[in-house]
């Protein structure tokens, strides 16, 4: 019996022995995660439930050289409840003034949104939507509704904010202009003028907002302002002409739905800046409708055809080889190399001819004729003339995507040299460049042998104030001499004659243009799929050229026509004309200059006053409607119009005190 006893106390000591050590345990973990990992865990733990959440900056906006507005960032807000935080006494009190108030907001019965609230309230919802998506006036008008007007703790308020980029002028310039792109992973990319220049000018600096995890993977704001408020991004001035590149792109979409295309691009370069005052890019989707698909200027590199004539020439007659007089038989129209066959469009050819006559009516025998006779002994002096003259290079856009040229070089062992390759390369099959690249040559010939580099930037802003500026960008002083300019020169004037040029059906008596045709076939493997592309490639006026244009397009119906003369010639005869003809419409303002300094005037002197006095009316006369709305809103006014353009009269004059969510109405002309 005491063996026994003595058994059982041996146990209990032994249980409770255990226990006190595992008590000793458990003590010994509890300092130890309360003392040295005591930070860490604090930190875990309020990692999972707090967090600091990021709100974007609002990009600068996008302008054209005139100060429209062609891309800005418009604040939206979700508005929501929390109403497990509003206490039991304010929540019965309020919801029917609420309610009514959302009631006369959303168009809906006062009833249906106490129902939603007192079921909210009974579910313990902490995150109700009460309105998403809307602007800056809304949002105040919300922040104003009783209950929520007691703020974050005692009303339940939750605000969400983010941005949207809009474009005032649509989707004219849009691919060049930029726009967002995003994954199916969620990553969001800018191309064009919006991406190249965000990161450094546009991007601003995001803010920060604490958010508290309330259950059910959602996060409510912990105070009602934020931790680091976003700052803004710069503005760009971009050198984009909204006048020009209204009539570039409405020319370019008249002729590919007249000729049933595929796509095409029109470039607008100011000839001695180098400056872009127009690009257009529009591509057919399965509807038959047309749309800024891809940058095919900037990234399209394709077989130029005839226009890459002149850049032949310009090697050869550099290289004093041959004259513009020089005499090349052009025999039956077609020549022979390696049993592949070079053809003129006019059976029988022309006969002996001049090498200008040659480039006149666009003779693919008298070209490579002529090329064949200076090089095909030494075909690399042909090919350094061309590197000489930049042609290898890509123009170091800052917008991403531009094409590569291709060159082919006989001291390069790949398949794009052959026997026929000089040949070919004469009236411009086995080359590569992008419409832009090729115009930046012809823009050089316009511009007396200086290559500029095509530019997109004219100025960079912080509320009205310069930060930087853009000048002229020489890629080569003298890209050929003189001499060898004035007879490009003249050559390019020849084709747009009265009477035998390639493109005499541009030939206006009152105006005068030059330039090159170019008609290519795009896919010559096979008779049953051949396309062509068209283009046309010059400057104007002649004499003395303010602009270069060049107009690609790409599968016109082969039923209707596909020369570049047909198709693309007229195109930029029509933008030629339209703008030496058309007058800016900007109310009782005739001359575009001055309005544009108004406007610089009128944005100064709101940002400059804005930063001291948030509440003063700017003079927006002679604003475009969209800039003024955009300003009136950021001040929190509410903006009524009048019909659409500029404007031409404001409600509240200048220099007045305002309120927040007055109204101001602007008459618009």
């Amino acid at each position: 019996m005491a063996v026994t006893e003595t058994n059982i106390l041996n146990r209990l000591y032994f249980i409770a022995g255990c226990m006190f050590v595992f008590a000793l345990l458990v003590l010994f973990k509890l300092v130890t995660i309360q003392v040295v990992h005591g930070e860490e865990y604090r930190a875990i733990a309020l990692e999972r439930t707090v967090k600091d959440d990021i709100i974007p900056a609002n990009r600068g906006n996008v302008y054209a050289a005139d100060g429209s507005l062609l891309a800005t960032s418009v604040p939206k807000y979700d508005i929501r409840i929390d109403v497990v935080t509003v206490s039991n006494n304010t929540f019965e009190k309020l919801i029917k003034p609420l309610s009514d108030s959302l009631s006369v907001y959303h168009s809906k019965s006062s009833s249906y949104f106490q129902n939603n609230l007192r079921k909210a309230k009974a579910s313990k919802n902490r995150y109700l939507l009460l309105a998403r998506n809307i602007g800056y006036g809304d949002y105040i008008r919300f922040k104003n509704f009783p209950m929520l007007n007691l703020g974050a703790f005692k009303g339940g308020l939750i605000v969400e904010q983010n941005t949207k980029r809009e474009h005032p002028m649509g989707s004219i310039a849009q691919r060049t202009i930029g726009y967002e792109r995003w994954d199916e992973n969620g990553n969001v990319t800018r191309p064009g003028i919006d991406g190249a220049f965000g990161e450094k000018y546009l991007r601003g600096r995001n803010g920060i907002r604490r958010k508290q995890k309330i259950g059910k993977g959602q996060w409510k704001p912990i105070e009602d302002f934020n931790q680091v408020e976003p700052q803004d991004g710069y503005d760009v001035y971009t050198t984009l002409d909204v006048n020009i590149q209204d009539i570039a792109h409405h020319a370019l979409l008249e002729q590919l739905e007249k000729y049933k295309a595929d796509h095409g691009c029109v470039v607008v370069m100011e000839t001695k800046t180098g400056e872009i005052k127009a690009i257009s890019n529009l591509g057919r989707n399965s509807k038959g409708h047309y749309y800024e698909r891809l940058n095919y200027a900037v990234g399209e590199s394709h077989e130029p055809g005839s226009t890459f004539k002149l850049m032949a020439l310009a090697v050869a007659l550099e290289d004093k080889v041959i004259d513009t007089t020089t005499v090349v038989d052009t025999e039956n129209g077609i020549l022979s190399f390696y049993g592949k066959k070079v053809r003129d469009s006019k059976n029988g050819g022309y006969g002996k001819i001049s090498v200008a006559k040659a480039f006149e009516v666009s003779s693919n025998t008298g070209i490579v004729k002529a090329i064949h006779n200076s090089y095909t002994k030494n075909p690399e002096r042909f090919v350094d003339g061309l590197y000489r003259m930049n042609l290898n290079d890509t123009l170091e856009l800052p917008i991403i995507g531009e094409g590569k040229p291709i060159i082919p070089d006989p001291r390069i062992k790949n398949k794009r040299w052959s026997g026929i390759a000089l040949e070919w390369m004469a009236y411009g099959y086995g080359v590569s460049f992008t419409p832009l690249q090729t115009l930046t040559f012809y823009n050089a010939i316009a511009n007396n042998g200086e290559m500029v580099r095509p530019r997109f930037l004219k100025e960079v802003k912080e509320y009205g104030t310069s930060v930087e500026t853009f000048g002229k960008d020489v890629i080569n002083e003298r890209m050929c001499s003189e001499e060898t300019v004035k007879k490009l020169q003249q050559l390019l004037k020849n084709v747009v004659t009265k009477e035998h040029g390639t493109g005499h059906r541009l030939y206006a008596k009152d105006f005068s243009m030059a330039g090159k045709t170019g008609t290519c076939q795009k896919d010559y493997s096979d008779k049953d799929k051949l396309n062509y592309i068209s283009s046309f490639v010059g400057f104007f006026p002649a004499e003395d050229p303010k602009y270069s244009c060049i107009v690609v397009i790409h599968e016109p119906d082969k039923s209707v026509g596909y020369y570049g003369a047909d198709v693309s010639g007229p195109v930029f005869k029509k933008i030629a004309q339209k703008i030496y003809t058309d007058t800016p419409i900007i109310d009782t303002i005739e001359n575009l200059e001055v309005a544009a300094k108004d406007i610089e005037e009128n944005y100064d002197w709101f940002f400059e006053t804005s930063q001291k006095h948030k509440s003063i009316m700017p003079d927006l006369r002679g604003v475009p409607a969209m800039d003024a709305i955009t300003i009136l809103e950021n001040m929190r006014i509410k903006v009524k119009t009048i019909g659409r353009g500029y404007v031409k009269k404001q409600s509240i004059e200048k220099g007045s005190k305002l309120k927040v969510n007055q109204t101001v109405t602007l008459e618009l002309s």
